[in-house]
Formats: structure tokens, C-alpha cells, sequence
């Protein structure tokens, strides 16, 4: 049994398909049937059911299910831990989206590194596809993002809720014009905009991060919809408008980490989330 055959197990029991798993893993779906078989080959055992619907975890592929993840985050740990200087006593790895990076996570990582200066931090972004993948895996400790998805041994929290207002580089701006840029805020802020929007026609210029949003119209003028957590100390700074006559939509944040969470360290971090989650819910 190999790294690569469990990783490659754990994509098809999160996707549901050896095509989406082989997509993931960027290589071919022959690739994928060939580490399976080995594996339940070296198990003696079938570990998938395969059907026009995809496939499905078979009781012996189920209670091989935590053993695919300990085994990987495993490995990856100590790839990890081995590299560490000795004034280190342990290591975590975060990532979330870039919003999130903005004002939030940095003061998580200061929260850490007050409380717990001897746990070496790996900061990453990235979108929910990707952190829900590497949580998976095993390869990230805590993924902080907008539209999780579930997946077994992963508990997914709810930290605090965004809101998103409208933001113009114009005191006069009412309703979305020409130089208005839409952000992809994921299907619950899409269904209603929609709603609150039904006539507008699709926007010239449309960005799936709120950061590239704020550049265009930075620079080129606009409008579009921001957390106010993001807006606030631009609006502060007579760089940006509310549209004060636009809706307000929230837009929960959450965590996702192991079930198993037995680190003291991942602990740790977890409950400083929480508690900066509470900090901005109070400022809501």
C-alpha cells in the first residue's frame, strides 16, 4: 500500500466518481482503476460498488475510509515535521479564502503566534474545491470558507456571517450601472441578487474574488458588492461609498477540521477562531 493509492481511494469516496477523482488528481482515469485494484488487491476485498450513478463506498471500503486518512496525514505530517527547526515543537496548516485573508486570518495568525509562538504556521489561499480536497487528503489542518461541502470525518462550524453591501467609487451611485462588476459570492448570494435584480441583464465585467473586484473599480471606477469587513476602511477613507440604498446580504463564514481533532495545537487553533468568530459577530 502506497501514499498515492489512498489519496487516490479518498478522491473517489469524496467525489463520488473515478472520472472526478482521476480530474483531481490530474491523471488518467486508468491510472485511478489501476491503484484501486491494487489496493483492494494487497486488502483482499472490494473497497467500491460501481454503478451508472458512480461509485459507492462497499462496508469494507467504509471502515477502510479512516484508516486511507490517518495513513496520509501521516505521511504528510512527517514530510512536514522532519523539515522543522528543533525550536519548533509542532507545525499547522491553514487556508481559506483570500476575503477571509483580508483582516481576519492575519489576526488569527497573530492570535496564534502571542499564544503559541513555538508552532511553526503554513498560511495558504484557496477555493473551496481545493481546501475541501486537501482536508480530505489530510494536507491542510483547517480550511476557513464560504460554501463548504460535507464530507465524512470533517466537522464543518459555523464562525460568523459576513455582510455584503454595496460599494461605489461614486457618492451618487444607486443602482448597478455600466461599471458595475459582479462577484461570484458563490449560489446563495447569486439567488438573490437575482431576486433583488431580477431585470438586470448579465454585467460587463464579472470576477470570482471580492479582492479583484475592489482593484477594477479602485482603478477604473464602479460598483459592486463587498463584506463591510473588506469595505470598511476603504468607505473610512473617502476611497469608497456605501450604496446605502442597495440591500444588505449575509454571507456565513465557517471552519472545517477533523472530527478527530486530538492535537492540542489544532485545538488551539480551532478555539481561537471561535473566539475571533465571536469578535466579529459582536461587531456585526
Amino acid at each position: 500500500m502506497d501514499i498515492d493509492q489512498a489519496k487516490t481511494f479518498l478522491a473517489i469516496a469524496a467525489h463520488g466518481s473515478f472520472l472526478e477523482a482521476a480530474k483531481r488528481l490530474h491523471v488518467t482515469q486508468s491510472t485511478v482503476s489501476a491503484r484501486i485494484q491494487n489496493l483492494e488487491s494487497e486488502l483482499g476485498t472490494r473497497l467500491f460498488t460501481r454503478n451508472r450513478a458512480g461509485a459507492s463506498l462497499t462496508p469494507p471500503g467504509q471502515r477502510f475510509l479512516q484508516h486511507a486518512k490517518t495513513l496520509v496525514l501521516t505521511v504528510e505530517q512527517a514530510r512536514y515535521d522532519v523539515g522543522l527547526p528543533n525550536r519548533f515543537r509542532a507545525s499547522i496548516r491553514i487556508g481559506g479564502r483570500i476575503a477571509l485573508w483580508d483582516d481576519f486570518l492575519p489576526h488569527w495568525v497573530g492570535w496564534m503566534r502571542e499564544r503559541a509562538p513555538d508552532v511553526s504556521i503554513s498560511s495558504e489561499i484557496g477555493f473551496e474545491d481545493d481546501l475541501m480536497r486537501r482536508l480530505i487528503e489530510g494536507t491542510l489542518d483547517i480550511g476557513v470558507m464560504y460554501t463548504p461541502s460535507h464530507a465524512p470525518g470533517l466537522i464543518v462550524e459555523h464562525l460568523f456571517d459576513e455582510t455584503l453591501v454595496m460599494v461605489s467609487t461614486r457618492p451618487d451611485t444607486r443602482w448597478p450601472g455600466e461599471d458595475y462588476v459582479y462577484v461570484e459570492w458563490g449560489p446563495g448570494f447569486y439567488a438573490k441578487h437575482r431576486e433583488n435584480y431580477p431585470d438586470l441583464e448579465r454585467p460587463p465585467q464579472v470576477v470570482n474574488i471580492g479582492w479583484l473586484g475592489v482593484q477594477l473599480i479602485l482603478a477604473n471606477g464602479g460598483s459592486c458588492f463587498l463584506p463591510i469587513r473588506m469595505a470598511r476602511a476603504l468607505i473610512q477613507a473617502g476611497r469608497l461609498f456605501q450604496v446605502t440604498e442597495a440591500p444588505e446580504f449575509p454571507h456565513p463564514a465557517y471552519m472545517v477540521f477533523p472530527r478527530k481533532a486530538d492535537s492540542e495545537v489544532l485545538q488551539q487553533a480551532v478555539e481561537g477562531l471561535r473566539e475571533l468568530g465571536r469578535e466579529e459577530k459582536a461587531r456585526a
